[in-house]
């Protein structure tokens, strides 16, 4: 087995879609009434799926926390320090909420935290160099 990808359960598609699209810069082709986005980003497998619609696939209803949550993160990695800086300025100035500056760590990472419009983090980072597999 190896990990293909992963997904988020969202409520409102259309808000995701097009934070994901318009402040991230995902090429997600779905229009915003749909119940799944299926897209490959970087060679990795990104979704998002309607809550509505997992829970009914699956007959059991879930619980889901609302606002800021630390339930896992999505990594996006840039090549150079000031990269972080300038994607971190890019997404905050088109409506992401940041939840923390770009900053040097103490291991050598320059990273940053922003969220999506239902609280999930995503970090942007970099360790001034090319992304290495």
């Amino acid at each position: 087995m190896r990990l293909d990808g992963f997904g988020l359960f969202v409520n409102d598609m259309a808000v995701m879609i097009r934070f994901y699209r318009d402040v991230l810069g995902f090429e997600i082709s779905e229009n915003e009434n749909t119940s799944n986005v299926y897209l490959v980003k970087d060679g990795t497998l990104f979704l998002l799926y309607g809550r509505k619609d997992f829970e009914n696939m699956t007959d059991r209803k879930y619980n889901y926390i609302k606002g800021l949550n630390g339930h896992s993160e999505i990594a996006l990695y840039v090549d150079t320090f000031e990269e972080v800086d300038i994607e971190y300025n890019k997404a905050v100035a088109k409506g992401a909420v940041s939840v923390l500056e770009p900053t040097t760590e103490p291991w050598g990472q320059r990273t940053c935290y922003i969220s999506d419009p239902e609280g999930n983090l995503i970090e942007i980072g970099s360790f001034n160099r090319p992304f290495r597999q």
